[in-house]
């Protein structure tokens, strides 16, 4: 007997989970010859209608030989994903390789109950980039004219879609090449699906607490208890089993006993009752969970592995997950009013919406804005992150129009190249304050010790300038801008202007501004606090110059910093608060204070005075307090960067000519073959010039040799005069050490220099040797990229030699990359002024350096598979730019952490 026939696999990140239309969440895979009876049964269940316009016919049910076909597939010339709710098939789509190798006809059958929900559109992003994996370059399918919604589908796809009218149906073609329209339209499915789930947890229709406990201190009290005092308007049930009644209400044993739907389930039940619980909610139709348990990556590897189980198992029934070890939720909208939190306080409403991922900074960032009297929107803790993350809560506030700016404590990015296109895009509109600690990126959070990130350092740093976030070191410093952007304008520019009481102060002041780039344009001296009957004068004196410097139009800013005196009385910090606020009330100028000696204890020197509801565009009444001029000037400065940023053009994102995508991606695809686990795969010379040529990059040749005679041949072929250099990539570029030789424009001297190296280089291991024509004279310049598992694609520029070696005078950028971004890019390096003339010495040609670095940066993009690539040197000169040397690795397509596909990050 024959064996028999092996099953096809396919790669396991062809596996997604996805977030869908109305917020939902759904699981999409490869079908299986087991998906035979779910797909029967998605048949039997759809509408006569919806049969006809799927097979142009109707047909009560498939045939055994129709649900073999439909699920049996080799994953290359056939090739068909499911999209599964549980064991529910909520749609399918296919594509079929025809005569013509790099076309396939495309079809798609979405349930009756999930249409109208983008699976269609989802089924397509991904058959689109299988194909393209496989080789296939274009779609094709026939559509009835009648079912407008597939021909929707197509439409909106972004790709330039053709149709005709033939025989009774209208044919569709088109390019499944990734384009910037088709890009664009997958970010705005996602950007909308994705704000959507998150919209929906903040504002659910009713909420169930699971583990809702009688024993006060325990956290399934607090946590019903805060979401009843904080006024919630909807339904609120307490789930124990074990109590009759909980927070003065009736207890439920489970959801069965509930009387309505739910939308929101807060779990606090011990970690190993958490699956039943999960499974329960999905039987009852719970659209999201809220998980404060803690013992899953907070407790080690094991622990890990129980979330990974945790969020697969609400993902695949629908429902998205915050935490595990969440802190909670706001929401401060009065129509809601929901305090799903360990705060005791539902916060005043105001303009600000917060992020954490850390459950303790939740609580800390909870606490700091009720100190501060900051007005929040909403604010999510996502503890674990497991699965809701700070790009979507990022999502949810650019869209949402209560929330005017926005802060995030991040101890990682889950998905880089996302975050720096929500961020970039969110920026634009709102001022986005990201905290992080300064070992980001080496000091990982729970769940991702296994990955390691390669990025040079300042990269972090880099790609938050680069995407207009305001960045800080710590909570506190957050908090400094959140109260600044809740109740102020941005400033205009770096005019600031100073009122003071102290002239000693007042040169302190200035020292400070002045040390952080800012201009001092004002100062005013008005009288001091010294004496309690002339307190109320002073005041008044304070509030007049306010007002006058703010009329001037002088000043972009106004730092306000008064000293009180030894006669102070309860109350006069507030009134001198009061009256800066009441001269500044209207005014397009930022204004923050500093109030130093202040002994009233009742008064919050660091807050904001006055609260509720925003009352001019969008900002909340107050004036920013702080405990010191510095604290004060350092908030300011970082304020005028992000107006200065906001208003500089953004510029349009380069996209290189003459660029063969397809053909590159063949390649890698073979190279990346060759690899073994975590290795790597170096390209040889040729291929890497292969590579580059894809993308319009040449390499000037070179060509290693073993004797003289090979040498000289070797010159001959390239051209006269030529370099010698060692083939060592340290030696390579040391002249100093003997490792390369210049301007040999003979045989003769090419062999007497050839057998002088030989010697010079013999301590070092006796190196091999290579020969290469001249380049032009130029200015020698240095550009790597790599793919990091924490940040995503860097690109990096340097001026080659000790600016990089020993001062790492480096900028990186994440792509894409505009055009302000490549001009920004060649300047920003401090060795940069070489490529402008510097010494006499002639300009480079800088357009060819742009042109070069954007077509680095749209390979890397491109190739998530290509772990590195480093060109040392280039030489950019008035003439053009040469690449000497590259090295290209490639990795892994089974290992790769690929953060540009479309799947929902764990």
């Amino acid at each position: 007997m024959g064996e028999k026939p092996k099953t096809p696999e396919y790669p396991a990140y062809w596996e997604a989970d996805v977030v869908l239309r109305d917020g939902t969440t759904a699981h999409l895979r490869p079908v299986r010859p087991e998906d035979a009876s779910g797909l029967a049964r998605m048949h039997e269940g759809q509408s006569q209608s919806s049969i006809y316009l799927r097979f142009f016919t109707f047909k009560s049910s498939l045939s055994r030989k129709e649900l073999e076909r439909f699920t049996h597939v080799d994953y290359r010339d056939r090739v068909a994903f499911v999209v599964l709710r549980g064991e529910e098939i909520l749609g399918i789509g296919r594509y079929d390789r025809l005569d013509d190798p790099l076309e396939a006809e495309v079809a798609f059958n979405i349930s009756d109950a999930s249409q109208g929900k983008g699976i269609g559109s989802i089924l397509m992003e991904h058959l689109a980039v299988a194909a393209r994996e496989n080789g296939i370059r274009r779609f094709t399918a026939e559509v009835l004219p009648e079912n407008r919604k597939m021909l929707s589908v197509f439409q909106d796809t972004g790709f330039e879609v053709s149709r005709h009218f033939d025989d009774g149906v209208v044919a569709v073609a088109f390019s499944i090449d990734p384009t910037a329209k088709s890009r664009a339209v997958m970010e705005s499915r996602e950007h909308r699906a994705e704000a959507r789930s998150v919209a929906e947890l903040l504002a659910p229709e009713a909420v169930a607490v699971i583990g809702a406990s009688r024993q006060w201190g325990s956290v399934g009290f607090a946590l019903l208890q805060n979401i009843i005092e904080g006024g919630y308007t909807g339904p609120v049930y307490g789930i124990n089993p074990e109590a009759l009644e909980v927070a003065g209400m009736i207890s439920r044993a489970s959801l069965a006993e509930v009387p309505g739907p739910v939308d929101l389930a807060v779990i606090a039940v011990p970690e190993a009752e958490v699956p039943a619980v999960v499974q329960d909610c999905a039987r009852h139709g719970v659209k999201g969970l809220l998980v404060v348990t803690t013992g899953y990556a907070d407790a080690g590897q094991e622990g890990l592995v129980r979330q990974r189980a945790l969020v697969r198992q609400a993902r695949a029934n629908g429902m998205r997950v915050i935490g595990p070890a969440s802190a909670g939720l706001i929401n401060t909208a009065p129509e809601v009013s929901l305090n799903a939190s360990v705060s005791p306080f539902l916060p005043v409403r105001g303009p600000v919406g917060l992020f954490s991922q850390s459950a303790v900074i939740g609580v800390t960032l909870f606490a700091a804005a009720h100190r501060r009297g900051i007005g929040l929107s909403s604010m999510l803790s996502a503890g674990n992150r497991a699965d809701v993350s700070g790009n979507d809560a990022m999502q949810y506030f650019e869209d949402d129009p209560a929330t005017d700016a926005v802060g995030v404590y991040l101890e990682s990015f889950g998905n880089p190249r996302k975050f720096s296109r929500i961020a970039r895009r969110l920026s634009r509109s709102k001022p986005v304050v990201v905290a992080r600690s300064d070992v980001m990126g080496r000091r990982l959070p729970p769940g991702h010790e296994t990955r390691t990130t390669q990025a040079p350092t300042g990269a972090v740093d880099s790609m938050l300038e680069q995407t207009g976030v305001i960045q800080v070191e710590n909570h506190d410093d957050l908090m400094d801008l959140m109260q600044t952007v809740a109740s102020q304008p941005l400033p205009a520019g770096p005019r600031v202007g100073v009122v003071g009481n102290s002239l000693a102060l007042n040169r302190v002041v200035m020292d400070a501004v002045e040390l952080h780039g800012l201009t001092v344009a004002s100062t005013v001296l008005v009288p001091d606090l010294d004496a309690a009957h002339v307190v109320d004068e002073a005041v008044r004196a304070v509030g007049r110059a306010v007002s006058e410097t703010i009329a001037s139009g002088e000043v972009d800013a106004l730092l306000v910093v008064t000293q009180a005196g030894m006669h102070q009385e309860v109350g006069d910090a507030d009134r001198l608060a009061s009256a800066v606020e009441e001269a500044s009330r209207g005014t397009s100028v930022t204004v923050l204070a500093s109030l130093t000696g202040v002994l009233d204890l009742t008064y919050r020197s660091a807050s904001l005075r006055g609260s509720g509801p925003s009352t001019e565009e969008g900002r909340q009444r107050g004036i920013p307090v702080f405990s010191s001029p510095e604290q004060a000037a350092r908030v300011l400065s970082r304020l005028v960067w992000y107006s200065a940023w906001r208003e500089a053009e953004a510029g349009v994102p380069v996209e290189p000519e003459g660029v063969d995508r397809n053909r590159a991606e063949e390649l890698i695809e073979d190279w990346a073959s060759r690899a073994h686990g975590t290795d790597l795969v170096r390209l040889t010379a040729e291929e890497a010039g292969e590579l580059l040529g894809c993308y319009g990059i040449r390499v000037l040749p070179a060509a290693r040799f073993t004797t003289e005679d090979e040498a000289v041949r070797a010159a001959d072929r390239l051209g006269w005069p030529v370099a010698v250099k060692a083939v060592d990539s340290y030696l390579r570029h040391r002249l100093d050490l003997g490792g390369v030789r210049l301007n040999i424009v003979d045989a003769e001297s090419l062999r007497r220099n050839v057998a002088q190296m030989r010697q010079v280089l013999e301590p070092f291991g006796s190196p091999g040797l290579e020969v290469q024509s001249m380049a032009p004279s130029g200015q020698a310049c240095t550009i790597t990229a790599l793919e990091d598992p924490l940040l995503g694609p860097v690109v990096s520029f340097g001026i080659a030699g000790d600016a990089v070696d020993l001062l790492d005078d480096w900028v990186h950028r994440v792509p894409p990359l505009t055009n302000q971004d490549l001009d920004r890019m060649i300047r920003a390096p401090r060795a940069a002024a070489k490529l402008f003339g510097y010494g006499g010495l002639p300009a480079v040609d800088t357009d060819a350096l742009q042109d070069l670095l954007a077509r680095v940066a749209a390979l890397k993009d491109d190739h998530p598979q290509v772990a590195r690539i480093r060109f040392n040197p280039v030489l950019a000169s008035d003439r053009g730019v040469t690449v000497l040397s590259t090295e290209i690795d490639v990795a892994n397509a089974a290992q790769r952490t690929d953060s540009a596909r479309r799947a929902m990050r764990d």
